[in-house]
């Protein structure tokens, strides 16, 4: 099904605030957007509606969008919730999932060997692991919430992360968890993705703790 340029607009802007070609901060001018993108401005004013609404963009009355910043503060709430959501989504894949989900999520898996050394892949196959579980789980609203979680996630990723950490672990960590998804244990796989998610959690919190202390902070 082709994507209404509303969803267009909406997935090219978000994919280029998570990857950091607009970093926090910067201006978002609908003209601009519609010169890069080739989308008209009705579609642009939507999904930078949309963003700002999943707080990816804020929009400051009189002045102008930005792209928003990072709160320290609101880490919490986001993997507290994620520690939340993901497990239960586990619970339901594990009991949904059919054996096309378990062979493409294979599939997936079965390309990081080759992207040994390429965290860009590896995060993509993370998030291609994520995204096969959401659809196992089968419900439109936990799906929507987790992928929107995930972004924000990502971009934490992109802003901390990206060149300090080996993403191929996290990525080994979905072997694990695909065989009590295959197994239909919704306990074990439950455990498993919460503690996927808490490593991911602590390793962004011990990057953003070490660069706030560091003497070149601010």
């Amino acid at each position: 099904m082709e994507l209404s340029l509303s969803e267009q607009a909406y997935q090219k802007l978000r994919h280029m605030i998570v990857r950091l070609d607009f970093a926090p901060g910067d201006v978002l001018s609908e003209e601009a957007l519609r010169e890069l993108l080739g989308i008209g401005r009705t579609p642009i004013r939507e999904a930078l509606q949309r963003l700002a609404r999943e707080h990816f963009v804020t929009v400051i009355p009189r002045r102008g969008m930005f792209v928003s910043g990072i709160d320290v503060s609101e880490l919490s709430m986001l993997f507290e919730t994620r520690t939340v959501l993901e497990p239960y989504a586990a619970r339901l894949a594990a009991a949904r999932g059919t054996s096309a989900h378990w062979q493409t999520m294979d599939e997936a898996l079965s390309e990081t060997p080759a992207a040994a050394g390429d965290p860009e892949t590896l995060m993509a196959i993370d998030r291609r692991c994520h995204e096969i579980m959401w659809a196992a789980a089968d419900n439109r609203f936990l799906l929507d919430t987790l992928d929107m979680l995930y972004a924000q996630s990502d971009r934490l990723w992109h802003l901390y992360l990206a060149d300090v950490v080996d993403t191929k672990i996290a990525v080994s960590e979905h072997t694990e968890i695909l065989e009590a998804l295959k197994a239909a244990n919704g306990a074990r796989s439950s455990d498993l993705v919460e503690a996927h998610v808490r490593s991911f959690d602590e390793q962004i919190r011990s990057a953003v703790t070490e660069r706030l202390e560091s003497p070149l902070a601010g």
